[in-house]
Formats: C-alpha cells, structure tokens, sequence
C-alpha cells in the first residue's frame, strides 16, 4: 500500500518572520514525528529582510536592525533553541544615557523618564530639556481624571492630554519617531503603547502606574531560564547571526531566493503558488510573510476584500546611515547611546546610535562608529535624497550637534523603502478584520510586522503563530504550542 504523502507548506517571504515560521514548522515536525516539507519563496536575492550585517575594516555594521527587545521573549527564545545564547550580549550600560537634541544642542533625558513619562521628579526638576511650565503640566497626570471613552485614540493625543504639549514635541514624538518612524498624531495609542493604555485605565495615573511598575522591576530582564538581559540585546556577531543561523537548519525544506509570487489559488481543497517565473507549486497551506501591500496583490483574485483591507495598512521608509570615524576626530565625549531628534527642531536626521559605544566589538580600538536615520512619514522627502546629498546632510547635522569637521574614513548608506508599517487610529480593529477575512480561507497565514507589532520579537512570535495555524489547520496540534 502507496505510503500518504507528507503535507507540504509553503511560506512566502525570507524576512525573519517567514524563516521563524519554517524553523518553527521544523520543530513541530520533530517533535512530533510528523513528516512534513516546505517551500520558501523569497522575491529577492538574499534572505533575512531588513535584518543586514557587513565587516568592513574590523568595523561591524549593522544597515538595519541593530538589536531586539528583551522583555518580550519570543527573539530570546528562539536564539536559544538555535544555540546562539552564548552569542548574546547586552548593552555596555555604563554609558547608557540617551540624548535629545533641544535648541540646537544635546540634552541628557532625565534619568528615570520612559517612553512618555517620568518616574522620578528629581531628574526632572533638573532637567533643562523642559521649561518649568511644562514640568507643572506633566504633573498634572496625577491629578486628571480617566479619559471619559474607551475609543481608540492617537498616542500624540493620549500624551498632550495627560502629560502636555511639551511631554510630546521634546520626548514622546522622537523616542516613538525612533520605533516606529511615524507621526504620532496618527499611530494608535491601542496598538503601539498598549500599557500606557492600560495603566490609565487601571490606575488613571499613568506617572503613578509607572512608579509602582519600576519599584517591583529590576532594571534587567530576567528571562525563563534565569539569565538577565539589558533591554536591548544583540549577537555579538551582528543580527545576520540570527539569519544565518536560522537558514543553515532549515533541512526539511527548500529556499528559492529570487523567486517571485504573484498568486495564490485555492483549487480542489489544495493551495496553487503561481511564481513569476512561470512555475506553479501546490501545498497544503500558505504563510504570506511579506509587507501588506504585497500580500495584497498575491490575493486580490482569490478575496478582493481581504486585498482592499490590506492596502490600508500605510508604510513609511527609512534610510540609515553609518559613518565610521578615529576617536579623536569626535570632540563630543560620546557618554551614552546616542540622541533623538524632536521635528520642532526641524533637522535632517530623526536620530543617531553611537553604536561602538552601545555594543563592544563594533568598531576597533581607537575607533568609533556612528548610525544616523534619515526619512520616516514625517520626512519623506528626505529618504529620497541621492546617496551624496543624503551622505552631505547628515554631516552637517553631525557637525552641528557633535562638532565633527573631520571626513568619515567610510560612510554606508541602507534604504528601506516602504519597510515600516504605519499602525494609525483603528488598527487594532483593521487587523481584526483582516483576520475575519483570512478565517475564510483554511490553510491561510498571514505573518510579519504589518499586524501586531514591529520589533525583531514580534516578527518572531508572529511566524511562529503562523506556523502553528497553518499546521493546525491540516490537523490539530498534539502537543502544546510554543510557550509564550
């Protein structure tokens, strides 16, 4: 008798979504002992999305993504069952201080100040990023009521209502502008800071709910396995680790690089991947890991609602720019993680990591290197700059704010057109639908940063996700799903 033949998925995009859903779609089939292959399809011809390392001249450069965050675990997790663990490091937190450029020149962020608001009055009063006017107004939150709905509302609203103008032009809107290169009158508060939401709902103080958060919080991370982390963790190696790694296991499947999707079908109960080189596979599920807008032309013909749903999801995009320096070339003392830079100030950059002073090994001995941030939904016309007016700009800026006169020994340019999704007011609901949508169709996944979050851990937890449905899907899962 003719053995079944084993399920075959096949997962659209090489970004590290698509990768954690084959790696985790890899797992399952071991730990289960189930036999299954996959296809992944990547339009381009390298893996790993934004996530680019480059060695150049003892000079590691990171052209996107630099780090994850440690208090969600899924990235942590996964970097273990890979057997990178001992590739982690953290930051070098002796420097960790985060600058904000006022008036033309650096201002420390009071210590204690996250995201939004403060924590501690002490730095605050000191600080000469705010004017005592708008150090009243910030404290104020203690005494303001909950807001009178439950709608969703923009974070540039949420801020300016509980903490003041001053709160959000100098702080909130370029530490956001950083995540999420977005205007904050735009993003929604429900689907970008969530707890902010959820500490005035619980406590109407959001400074009060932060007090008594930070005095049960140790500053590190302490995840399952006991070890503790910075708030931003790395490969010592670069994040091209993570793609490398993750692609070297992947041996119950195949990688076509440069192969583009155009479609999906659903014919006889089985799923048709037509690819623009003419060449049709057929699988039993499909995970979509790939920016909204693209999704949406691969499913138009199949749900034409599900497609006019995902072209809503906006995008914004990014440039980053890395400059490599000698130590004496920079007069600036360069004692913390780099600065933001406020629109009010109405500069060319959104903002600079000093990056060989937030990670060791990122530059030689007696080296420095720096990575600035050009463009965002605020700047647009700036990420379209030509590579020498881009490069020209962002000297200006760094001569201005951290008196550099001296020509780079090397500068690198990465563009990313179209890479950040724009989570505005509704998003939450927007997804639901989507999602409604998807429902429809068994077998389908949709996976990456266009949903439920933007950061390497969410593009993690998401691809797995994925994974886990469009197996369950085929028949239900016999073990539980990854710990989250």
């Amino acid at each position: 008798m003719e053995s079944p033949r084993p399920p075959h998925f096949v997962i659209v995009g090489g970004g590290i979504a698509g990768l954690a859903a084959a790696h985790r779609l890899q797992e399952i089939s071991h730990e289960r002992e189930l036999p299954l292959r996959f296809t992944l399809l990547e339009a381009s011809a390298r893996l790993g999305g934004t996530i680019a390392t480059e060695k150049r001249g003892g000079f590691l450069l990171e052209l996107g993504p630099d780090s994850f965050i440690s208090e969600k675990p899924w990235a942590l997790a996964l970097c273990r069952r890979i057997g990178l663990e001992s590739e982690l490091i953290g930051t070098q937190d002796q420097h960790r201080a985060t600058f904000v450029v006022h008036q033309g020149k650096l201002e420390p962020l009071p210590e204690g100040f996250m995201l939004l608001a403060p924590t501690r009055f002490g730095p605050l009063l000191r600080s000469r990023l705010f004017s005592w006017l708008g150090k009243a107004r910030m404290a104020l939150d203690l005494l303001l009521p909950r807001a009178a709905t439950r709608q969703d509302e923009s974070l540039g609203s949420f801020v300016r209502r509980r903490l003041g103008r001053e709160a959000l032009e100098r702080v909130a809107q370029p530490l956001i502008g950083g995540i999420y290169t977005a205007d904050p009158d735009r993003l929604s508060l429900a689907a970008t800071m969530p707890r902010f939401l959820q500490m005035e709902r619980e406590r109407r103080s959001v400074i009060y709910a932060m007090w008594q958060a930070n005095r049960k919080k140790p500053q590190e991370v302490k995840d399952a396995s006991g070890a503790r982390w910075s708030l931003f963790v790395t490969l010592r190696d670069g994040m091209q680790t993570m793609v490398d790694t993750l692609v070297a296991r992947l041996t119950r499947g195949t990688i076509r690089q440069s192969c583009a999707v155009t479609a999906v079908q659903r014919i006889n109960g089985r799923w048709n991947i037509v690819c623009q080189d003419g060449s049709v596979l057929e699988a039993d599920g499909v995970v979509l890991a790939i920016p909204a807008f693209q999704t949406a032309r691969i499913v138009r013909d199949l749900d034409s609602q599900l497609a006019e749903r995902l072209t809503t999801i906006a995008y914004s995009s990014a440039a980053t720019v890395s400059l490599a320096f000698r130590r004496e070339q920079i007069p600036y003392p360069l004692n913390g993680f780099g600065f933001v830079v406020p629109r009010i100030e109405n500069r060319r950059i959104i903002a600079c990591t000093f990056s060989s002073v937030k990670y060791v090994g990122r530059a030689p001995e007696g080296h420095v290197l720096v990575r600035a941030f050009v463009g965002g939904s605020l700047q647009e016309e700036l990420f379209n700059l030509e590579d020498a007016e881009m490069e020209s700009a962002v000297r200006q800026e760094l001569a201005q704010l951290l008196g550099i006169d001296a020509n780079p020994l090397f500068v690198r340019i990465a563009r990313y057109p179209q890479s950040m999704p724009q989570y505005i007011v509704g998003h939450l609901d927007l997804v639901a639908a989507i999602e409604q949508r998807v429902a429809q169709h068994p077998g389908l996944t949709l996976a990456g940063s266009a949903y439920r979050g933007v950061g390497i851990a969410d593009c993690v937890r998401s691809g797995e996700s994925a994974a886990e449905a469009v197996l369950a899907s085929r028949a239900p899962l016999d073990k539980p799903v990854w710990a989250r």
